[in-house]
């Protein structure tokens, strides 16, 4: 039977990788990432995980190893933050290349110098073309239910390609929240056990990722195939698992769109904060609404066009910063609306984990209003 319990986002990326009948775990621990490790290994000592658990000497080595393990055909999961994660990247362009169906948590932590342990979305988006699937969460449950909907889509034979699960450090990994923890049976039905066409195997020797010239852009454009067809199967197995598991997902989530005259377009934990100012200005008579990003790569182009249209003005929520650029995510929005002649704004936050309220999201959905008069759009970082 499903159980209904409390935990915080680490927890529920273990419960994720346990339901989904991981075989191989290499590991390394990097806070805030540890305690999804932390669990997995306890699991280990009580005999409650019967798959490999691999201790390595540090994150390049964890995605070396996860490399290897899956090019075996076991279904291999793992996670890591920040500076760890940027130590994994080149064994990224490794897995993708490969197409090999990896789940990974990446638990988002603001990269040094200085150092900090709280959250922004640097270190997912700079592996944006590594070629990996990247999902971002709002909630504990979402992480929880998305590592198995990533297997799901990722071993399927029109993707073959890795996937990154993203949520805050903190603000989910160590927050408790209601989760349901679904029945073994029910994931077992939806989530078969992985089966590929393709692997290494001593009985019959085979290279793989070998030397190429002239052929190269012809695998890249592949992967970038992959990514598009990924689109059409994310959609179709989010369907399915809301008739097995009553949860409903979107590629895009819309919240108070169906009148709205501007919005937000935001990604991650925050967008919970940002619903609150929504239903404020609501309240005032303001016509605000709010698109989740969930599915960020592959980028959902037309969706995204198509959930837009209509609207006067567009407020971006980045979590993140490039400098001598912006916000990453206004960036690749603005050049999906490019035909679009509303006023775009860009909003950078919560950069390195500072704190945001309702209020000032609301003074943020002020300025988009107001520039449906004005025209004029603006960057705007977070005092």
């Amino acid at each position: 039977m499903d159980r209904k319990t409390i935990l915080d986002g680490n927890g529920a990326a273990a419960w994720g990788a346990r339901l989904s009948r991981v075989q191989v775990v290499p590991n390394f621990p990097v806070t805030p990432q540890t305690e999804i490790i932390e669990n997995i290994a306890q699991w280990k000592a009580n005999g409650e995980f019967p798959g490999e658990f691999v201790p390595v000497e540090s994150e390049h080595s964890v995605m070396s190893a996860a490399v290897a393990s899956q090019a075996t055909g076991a279904r291999t999961f793992t996670g890591s933050s920040s500076q760890g994660t940027l130590l994994m990247h080149e064994v990224l362009y490794i897995a993708s290349g490969l197409r090999l169906p990896i789940v990974m948590v990446n638990v988002s932590r603001g990269l040094s110098a200085p150092i900090t342990l709280w959250p922004d979305h640097n270190d997912i988006l700079d592996q944006r073309d590594a070629g990996w699937l990247i999902f971002f969460c709002e909630t504990n449950q979402e992480v929880l239910d998305s590592i198995i909907m990533a297997y799901k889509v990722c071993e399927d034979t029109r993707v073959m390609l890795p996937a990154f699960i993203n949520m805050e450090g903190f603000f989910l990994s160590f927050t408790r929240e209601p989760v349901i923890i679904p029945d073994q049976k029910k994931v077992d039905k939806f989530l078969p056990p992985y089966q590929p066409k393709v692997f290494l195997d001593p009985k019959k020797p085979m290279a793989e990722g070998i030397g190429v010239m002239a052929e190269y852009p012809y695998f890249r454009q592949q992967v970038h195939l992959a990514q598009k067809n990924a689109l059409n199967v994310i959609d179709e197995v989010q369907k399915d698992f809301a008739k097995i598991f009553r949860r409903k997902y979107e590629i895009i989530e819309s919240f108070m769109m169906d009148d709205a005259e501007s919005a937000f377009i935001i990604l991650g934990s925050n967008t919970t904060i940002a619903k609150a100012a929504v239903r404020n200005l609501r309240k005032k008579g303001k016509k605000m609404g709010l698109l989740r990003i969930r599915v960020f790569r592959p980028f959902p182009w037309d969706e995204l066009k198509r959930l837009t249209k209509g609207l006067k003005a567009i407020g971006v929520i980045d979590q993140n910063l490039a400098p001598g650029s912006g916000g990453i995510v206004f960036n690749e929005v603005r050049s999906a609306l490019h035909e679009m002649t509303c006023p775009i704004s860009d909003f950078i936050i919560s950069l390195g984990g500072k704190p945001i309220a309702p209020k000032e999201f609301e003074e943020f959905g002020n300025f988009v209003i107001d520039s449906i008069k004005t025209g004029k759009a603006n960057v705007f970082f977070q005092d």
